[in-house]
C-alpha cells in the first residue's frame, strides 16, 4: 500500500476508541440481558465485531501490526423471534451444482426427449441441443431430490447446499411470493437450517492432519535415537 493510501494516526486512534465504546456497550448489554437469546446482546456483539475488524485493518495498514483478538464469524442464525406455535412453515432450499460433464448431461436430456417424442408428448426437436435446454429438460422431468441423489449420472458435481425452515403465523396467499420467492426471508424466523459444504470437509481434514502430525511427533521425539531401551525383567526377584 502506498503512503498516500495509508490511514492517518488519528484514524487509527478513532477506530481504537470505537472498539472501546463497542466493548462497553456489549458488556452493558450482557449485564442487562433478558434471556439466553437476547437480541440486544446479539446486536452489541455484531457492533463490537465490526468495530474490531475496522480497527484491525487500519492498524495493519498504518503500522503493519495486528491485534491478538479474533472475533468469530457469524456462522449461526440470530435469536429466533418467530411464533412459538407456528401455523405455517416455509422450506427454502438452495443446491449448487457444477456442470462437470456437459456431454453426459446432453445425452441424458436427449434420452428424455426421445422417450417423450415416442410417447407423443415431445417438447420439440432440438430442445436439448444446448446445455441450458438440457438442464430445463432434466429439471422438468425429475424432482429436485432425485436429481440430488443422481447428480453424477446427469454429469453434475455437487457444490454447497443449504436448507432453511422458517415459521409464520399464517400461510401465504396463493401466488403471493412467486415473483421473488427468496427476497423477504427474516433470519429471526428461521426455526432451523442445515448446511453442506466441502469447506467443512477441508476443516476436518486439516484437524485430522494436525492430529496425525502430533502423533508422529510423539513417536519420533519421544526417544532419542541413541537412547538404550532395556527389556522389562519379568523374573522373580
Amino acid at each position: 500500500m502506498s503512503d498516500a493510501a495509508q490511514p492517518t494516526a488519528a484514524e487509527v486512534r478513532a477506530a481504537a476508541e470505537a472498539v472501546k465504546t463497542a466493548l462497553d456497550r456489549h458488556l452493558a448489554a450482557v449485564e442487562r440481558r433478558s434471556g439466553e437469546d437476547d437480541p440486544a446482546v446479539y446486536e452489541a456483539f455484531n457492533e463490537l465485531a465490526a468495530a474490531a475488524e475496522v480497527y484491525d485493518e487500519l492498524l495493519y495498514d498504518r503500522y503493519d501490526e495486528v491485534t491478538p483478538f479474533e472475533i468469530p464469524g457469524e456462522d449461526s442464525l440470530p435469536p429466533y423471534t418467530g411464533p412459538e406455535e407456528p401455523n405455517a412453515i416455509s422450506v427454502l432450499i438452495r443446491r449448487d451444482y457444477a456442470v462437470a460433464e456437459p456431454q453426459r448431461l446432453l445425452a441424458q436430456a436427449q434420452r428424455i426427449e426421445a422417450a417423450d417424442v415416442e410417447a407423443g408428448a415431445g417438447i420439440g426437436a432440438g430442445a436439448t441441443g444446448t446445455v441450458h435446454g438440457a438442464l430445463g429438460t432434466l429439471f422438468g422431468e425429475f424432482e429436485a431430490d432425485e436429481i440430488a441423489s443422481r447428480h453424477k449420472e446427469f454429469g453434475l458435481e455437487e457444490g454447497d447446499s443449504t436448507l432453511w425452515v422458517t415459521a409464520s403465523d399464517e400461510p401465504a396467499d396463493p401466488g403471493e411470493w412467486l415473483e421473488a420467492p427468496f427476497e423477504h426471508v427474516d433470519p429471526q424466523q428461521v426455526v432451523c437450517r442445515f448446511d453442506v459444504s466441502a469447506v467443512f470437509d477441508d476443516d476436518l481434514d486439516e484437524e485430522d492432519d494436525e492430529d496425525e502430525d502430533d502423533i508422529e511427533d510423539m513417536v519420533t521425539t519421544g526417544l532419542a535415537e541413541d537412547d538404550d531401551i532395556e527389556p522389562l525383567d519379568t523374573t522373580d526377584r
